[in-house]
């Protein structure tokens, strides 16, 4: 079972935002492209994107259904590979601080996929989900950009201390010893 995390330095409502939007799969999921909402309303339980998969000049037409989806914080998918059979695929949202931590679970289900699942494609999936992660953190963190650099309501900056420790306060002091 393939389970990777990835703090992602928004709140998990911006991450669950671009994960309710079918429409935007192919873009952060590796290996997909041209993703579009088939059937129900993506992310609810039984909806269906079609997206497609490239490899060289072979284009392959797939399908991920919900099948669990418990809004702001989990999103269970069933992603069919064709002759490689189904996945599961969990995409867990925690509040980490005033990020996100997503935690990314898939295993195979059926088909050849989860016959031959083995310790090489356990690590070929570890691969994958680092990208994946990668590609979501960057699309929501971009998206946010604007919103993070923002100065308070009143204004201004927040003092250093409220920001986190910095500088002599870090070591103790303003001498720089604890």
């Amino acid at each position: 079972m393939a389970v990777r995390h990835r703090l992602i330095k928004v709140s998990p409502r911006a991450v669950w935002d671009v994960l309710a939007d079918g429409s935007r799969y192919a873009e952060w999921v590796v290996g997909t492209s041209d993703s579009e909402p088939v059937r129900g309303r993506w992310p609810q339980v039984g909806s269906a994107i079609a997206y497609e998969i490239r490899v060289g000049p072979v284009r392959l037409g797939n399908e991920t259904v919900v099948r669990f989806c418990e809004e702001g914080t989990e999103l269970g998918l069933e992603a069919r590979a064709g002759v490689l059979g189904t996945a599961r695929i969990s995409l867990e949202l925690r509040p980490w601080g005033p990020y996100c931590l997503v935690i990314a679970d898939e295993h195979p289900l059926q088909g050849v996929g989860g016959k031959l699942h083995n310790v090489g494609v356990e690590a070929l999936l570890q691969l994958r989900h680092r990208t994946m992660l990668a590609r979501l953190a960057r699309l929501c963190e971009s998206e946010a950009a604007p919103e993070r650099e923002a100065p308070d309501e009143a204004g201004t900056q927040r003092p250093a201390r409220a920001r986190g420790l910095r500088g002599a306060a870090a070591h103790g002091g303003a001498d720089g010893h604890a």
